[in-house]
């Protein structure tokens, strides 16, 4: 069959077939800015569905014959940059009568077209302002949207599903009353063991069986690691690539030395480059598997050359890949906390001076310094963390602070400084931006 046709087939075969069923997120998608919208994020983590999301949307308006939607995962596809003409020729012959601009195009995993950045800017410039796009690489898209695309585009990033979200796919409905009822606080709990130990990828939340949900994760850490890093940048290492990937999930929540897995790789008979290493620390990140978080200081130098800290976009992958996390609460919800700061537009960093503090999290004039603690049952465990939460007060001039923990609540004074201290499960129902 020709591309053409293949084409035909993709635009008719969409609009024939009815939209799956969507639960919707919080995160909305605007309809007609005339901007292109990129929308990216680790792969399964609902973008595909974000589109479809907005098509919903644009329906109650918007004859189908106005949408085009192609994926560049299909099979059938085997596109090039070149080719991709063929998409606007393949439609004007289906729909010769409706007007180009008129049309809301809708591009998903469009990163997997070498090229493909001055096709999209072809489109914007001389057919519709209509485009929607997805990625799963942020490095590559950022790349092509700054060279290419730069002041065309509003980028939105997709993560897996917050706690508010997990509930309602869960057909849970979360009513703040619920905490002060013992048979909901129950189930609010129950749920919220789950979402810490199985994350929020849309597909695993959907899973019952605990055993399935660990092999959907591994199979999703697979394709990430082959063929969204290993098959796109030729990689010529993949065992070295898999164990550093690994020692780097076994380091949440520590600082990281690149240096010392360097000499643990060599030391086992393996070349490899310190500059490799590197490379392979700045590719997990570009596809959302890992999100970095740097040493907060009042010097920007020192903050930009400080030891960094990497957490996983989703608390699945801590259960599903290793056992090193299966009891350890503490990182568990370290790293939920993580992802949702981040999710959230906020700046994150780590303090570190005499004492440490988990998180400094700033968004505007908001700046909120977080410990995290499974437990405060322990005195010394106790007094470590309010130390390092009322030091990095103290550095920041601020007054009030908060640390999280599994399950207790309370709220303490410590000179002019105030503490809350709550439940992680609670935090993240109650919060609201300031």
């Amino acid at each position: 069959m020709k591309k053409k046709d293949i084409l035909k087939e993709l635009i008719i075969d969409f609009q024939g077939k009815k939209l799956p069923l969507i639960i919707e997120r919080d995160i909305v998608i605007p309809i007609n800015t005339k901007k292109i919208i990129s929308v990216i994020g680790v792969r399964r983590s609902g973008k595909t569905y974000a589109l479809f999301q907005t098509i919903k949307k644009l329906l109650k308006n918007t004859p189908i014959e106005k949408i085009v939607y192609i994926s560049f995962e299909d099979e059938r596809l085997e596109l090039k940059a070149e080719e991709l003409s063929l998409l606007i020729e393949a439609y004007k012959e289906l729909y010769p009568e409706i007007p180009l601009n008129e049309v809301y195009f809708f591009f998903d995993e469009i990163q997997n077209i070498e090229g493909w950045e001055r096709f999209v800017r072809r489109v914007y410039d001389n057919y519709s302002k209509n485009i929607f796009i997805t990625g799963s690489n942020s490095k590559l898209f950022s790349t092509e949207i700054a060279t290419s695309l730069r002041g065309r585009t509003i980028t939105y990033k997709i993560f897996p599903l917050s706690f508010k979200e997990f509930l309602k796919f869960k057909n849970f409905e979360f009513e703040k009353k619920y905490l002060y009822s013992l048979e909901k606080k129950t189930i609010l709990k129950n749920l919220f063991n789950e979402y810490m130990k199985f994350g929020g990828f849309p597909e695993v939340v959907k899973v019952e069986d605990e055993n399935l949900k660990i092999k959907i994760l591994q199979e999703y850490f697979e394709v990430m690691l082959y063929k969204d890093i290993v098959e796109r940048y030729h990689i010529k290492s993949p065992t070295i690539l898999k164990y550093f990937t690994k020692r780097l999930i076994e380091s949440i929540g520590k600082p990281i030395s690149i240096n010392n897995i360097y000499n643990e790789i060599k030391s086992q008979g393996y070349k490899v480059s310190k500059d490799t290493l590197y490379e392979f620390f700045d590719m997990l990140e570009a596809v959302f598997f890992i999100l970095i978080i740097k040493k907060f200081s009042k010097s920007i130098l020192k903050t930009e050359f400080s030891q960094k800290k990497a957490y996983l976009v989703d608390n699945g992958f801590l259960t599903a890949l290793t056992f090193s996390f299966l009891e350890n609460y503490g990182k568990l919800l370290e790293n939920i906390l993580a992802k949702e700061l981040i999710a959230r537009e906020y700046e994150l960093f780590y303090f570190k001076e005499k004492k440490e503090c988990d998180f400094v999290a700033i968004k505007d004039k908001d700046i909120i310094p977080i410990q995290v603690s499974y437990s405060l049952q322990d005195k010394k465990t106790k007094e470590r963390e309010i130390k390092g939460l009322l030091e990095a007060l103290n550095y920041l001039n601020k007054k009030e602070g908060i640390i999280l923990t599994y399950e207790e609540k309370d709220e303490i004074t410590v000179g002019d400084k105030n503490i809350k201290i709550m439940p992680m499960y609670e935090y993240l129902l109650l919060w609201k931006e300031k």
